[in-house]
């Protein structure tokens, strides 16, 4: 532990550790943790309890430059890897995390809140990322062309694009750096990347399980210290070839702009603001279940939480009802203590914007059937609600709302609500409730989402194309797309004989 660590209070809980060496507060670097220049760090805490977890070291421009530099050396070496040697030292990682799984889900927790067994959720999920990719090194192949030249041979391949910088959400600060990370090494780029500092604890054990897997020195990064000084470096540098981001609509539209003068290639997953369709023929029960679901995971601190939610007319009573005793039941409190359901939200202003749209909505005329103001577990900690006959004009029917506040509101016709659903500058992802096969159908079409998920909540995993249209990003992560974004097409044309 570092000398400016030793002077706060250690977070009783670091004591669960089994690997204490997977906590780490410096940047990693070449193959070398690196301290901040002058000592300068920042805190990170619990955010169930505000307790300090760790002092982090904080990097400067210069230190920036020379992460970067340090992955563009690496870099030829790397690339000129066999694919099964890439291929053999990301499977190591992926065993190493799965072996660690505790501790890194220990280690989420304290930096993130979420309760324990999402913390485990999320490491599978994370660590599916390295398997997954492990097994796609071994397949980025040439592809034959048909000549129309008599006198030539055509082939086309994919080269690994170069460096990438990668930045990540405090949200899933595993899983969102594994899904970026793991398809640019398995291409043959290496990275340079920015965890959250709110959460990035993970990031670095990520990092030194990575070591000890076998990733070369300047093949992986891990920038700690704020944004506004890193990412800045990575958007202007020319050496960095790709940017992928997770985050914010309004920061990605930053991000890309500081980008365009080196024309880098863009990988972006941005906001969301998922309408849910409940038609009158699916199960009362199921549907409340789909509805739990999909709001209420990771507290609703997730881009794929449902933040409209339109029911049919005729349910639609029964439906608020079912869903607000379920809403009253849940478990709020330390992500740390069993049965947790709901732990806090990150920051001050995550819980001021969901109260702020909870007195919106009732202002416009909206009921409040369940929650409605803070929680009495802690100062982050926001009762999980339930907003009924919400219009559309409300603030929580036109902005994501990033908290355990569900909006419900009626609907009576199929054109309608999928006008309703439509009317946004987002589209990630759309959820629909319906026993009816042509419905399913032609309302999968008609949503102007990347994604829909038909009955059923969990559809994201390592072989699927996770993405966006609209203002919700630029491209795909995961599956085989996920790996060709970080590659370049070259087109070889041969004399024959």
């Amino acid at each position: 532990m570092s000398a400016l660590f030793a002077r706060i209070d250690h977070h009783e809980a670091l004591g669960r550790l089994a690997d204490r060496r997977l906590l780490r507060e410096l940047a990693y670097v070449e193959g070398s943790w690196t301290a901040g220049n002058g000592g300068n760090g920042f805190a990170v805490s619990d955010p169930a309890t505000g307790t300090p977890v760790a002092w982090v070291a904080a990097l400067d421009e210069g230190q920036t430059d020379g992460a970067i530099a340090a992955a563009h050396k690496a870099l030829a070496a790397w690339r000129g890897r066999l694919p099964q040697e890439r291929a053999a030292i990301l499977r190591r990682w992926f065993e190493l995390m799965i072996e660690a799984r505790e501790d890194l889900a220990l280690i989420m927790t304290l930096e993130q809140g979420k309760p324990l067994a999402e913390a485990r959720g999320e490491i599978d999920y994370a660590a599916s990322f390295v398997e997954w990719y492990a097994e796609e090194a071994r397949r980025v192949n040439a592809e034959s062309v048909t000549s129309h030249l008599a006198d030539a041979e055509m082939v086309v391949r994919r080269e690994a694009l170069g460096v990438v910088g990668v930045v990540t959400p405090w949200n899933f600060p595993c899983a969102m750096l594994t899904r970026k990370a793991a398809a640019a090494l398995a291409a043959g780029c290496t990275v340079v990347a920015h965890p959250s500092s709110q959460t990035p604890l993970s990031a670095l054990a990520l990092a030194e399980l990575g070591e000890r897997a076998g990733l070369p020195a300047g093949v992986f990064n891990i920038l700690t210290g704020k944004a506004a000084t890193i990412v800045g470096r990575l958007c202007a540098d020319p050496r960095v070839r790709a940017m992928s981001f997770t985050g914010s609509t309004e920061i990605g539209r930053l991000i890309a702009a500081q980008c365009a003068p080196t024309m880098k290639r863009l990988v972006m997953e941005l906001g969301g603001h998922a309408p849910f369709i409940v038609f009158a023929d699916t199960p009362l029960d199921k549907a409340v279940d789909l509805a739990m679901a999909a709001k209420f995971a990771t507290s609703g601190q997730d881009c794929l939480a449902a933040n409209r939610i339109y029911v049919e007319w005729p349910i639609y009573e029964d439906f608020c009802a079912a869903f607000a005793e379920r809403i009253a039941r849940l478990r709020v409190g330390n992500g740390l203590e069993d049965g947790m359901e709901i732990g806090p939200l990150m920051h001050d202003g995550a819980v001021e914007k969901s109260l702020e749209h909870i007195a919106d909505a009732q202002a416009r005329g909206a009921r409040l059937l369940a929650g409605g103001g803070r929680h009495a577990a802690g100062q982050l900690f926001v009762q999980p609600t339930l907003l009924a006959d919400v219009p559309d004009d409300a603030l929580i029917m036109r902005e994501e709302t990033f908290g355990p506040v569900a909006a419900v509101t009626p609907f009576d016709a199929e054109d309608d609500v999928v006008a309703r659903a439509n009317d946004t500058e987002y589209g990630l992802v759309a959820y629909l409730a319906t026993e009816n096969g042509a419905r399913q159908r032609r309302l999968s079409r008609v949503l102007e989402y990347g994604m829909v998920a038909v009955n059923r909540v969990k559809i994201t995993g390592a072989p699927v194309p996770f993405g966006g249209v609209k203002q919700s990003g630029l491209g795909r992560e995961g599956a085989r797309q996920g790996l060709e974004a970080f590659t370049e097409l070259k087109y070889v044309c041969l004399e024959a004989g």
